[in-house]
């Protein structure tokens, strides 16, 4: 094993094996994975501040097993902020029934992350406080889950229709490639709502929308009702449940990652089946030095 310290704003962390390949269909390794989080993380970090996150995390590259890992591992820097959390059915903020999670909130704390191959970083809707305690939502997720032989285009066109049901409802949405298949739409919410609240007025606007356009959209979660469709997930908001964050890396076969576009991209790709489609970490890099963060929500 190969290491080396580096300092990073201040904090000297231990990084190892930066030529590791994690992406083995196209030779990317960790060193170019920890590349493009630093060159990302101006726009990336305020989408993960103040939220507990989630890792999934491939020490052998993406043709490797991965896992996922909400607890702050063993050997976590001392300089890391981290948050107990209570787990589904506990009421309490410490001891039994709870999870430390780590909070992103500069670059040292993601480039750590980045080191130990955590290439997926999701959220919750909700973020905490400074003493920790979660507060509710301040933002909604639909997931466009596409359902073959649909697929991005089809996304496009079922987004327009969610983007116009939010606005109907005074809320303006904010449309991401996920990085994987499909898209999100984030809209920001002013925190009056519990997460059942949001979680209820997803599912309604999903609901709504299978009943208009069930030929294309469905509210369902049985897989066997999604072929051809658009599967609008209105679960995320659960306050259990996460979502990659925008411009969070991919575990996939090439390395893809969540990013923000502009509504006449979207547009554009309901009009055109070649329009749209996801991006990878280097096209990433290249709208984020052409265009600041476009995510609105």
């Amino acid at each position: 094993m190969t290491e080396m310290q580096v300092d990073v704003g201040g904090r000297t962390l231990t990084i190892s094996n930066l030529d590791k390949v994690l992406y083995p269909a196209t030779g990317t390794t960790k060193g170019e994975v920890l590349h493009y989080y630093a060159q990302v993380a101006p726009v990336l970090l305020p989408h993960l501040a103040h939220r507990p996150v989630t890792r999934i995390r491939w020490p052998h590259g993406v043709a490797g097993e991965s896992f996922f890992e909400k607890n702050a591992p063993a050997g976590t820097p001392s300089w890391v902020r981290t948050v107990e959390v209570p787990t589904t059915g506990s009421r309490t903020g410490s001891g039994a029934g709870t999870l430390r999670f780590p909070i992103v909130e500069d670059l040292a704390t993601l480039t750590w992350l980045a080191n130990l191959a955590a290439l997926e970083l999701h959220v919750h809707q909700w973020c905490v406080d400074d003493d920790g305690q979660p507060l509710n939502p301040d933002r909604l997720v639909i997931d466009l889950d596409p359902g073959e032989p649909a697929g991005l285009h089809e996304c496009a066109v079922v987004a327009l229709m969610v983007r116009d049901a939010l606005a109907a409802r005074g809320l303006d949405a904010s449309p991401v490639t996920s990085g994987s298949k499909g898209l999100h739409l984030y809209a920001a919410l002013d925190g009056s709502l519990d997460s059942d609240g949001s979680t209820a007025l997803a599912r309604e606007v999903a609901e709504e929308l299978q009943g208009e356009h069930g030929d294309l959209v469905t509210a369902t979660m049985t897989k066997s009702r999604r072929t051809g469709k658009v599967f609008l997930d209105w679960s995320q908001n659960s306050a259990s449940k996460t979502t990659i964050a925008p411009y969070s890396l991919r575990g996939r076969e090439r390395p893809t990652a969540a990013a923000p576009l502009a509504w006449a991209e979207v547009e554009a790709g309901a009009e055109d089946e070649l329009a749209l489609e996801q991006l990878s970490m280097d096209e990433v890099l290249a709208r984020v030095e052409d265009h600041g963060d476009l995510f609105t929500a």
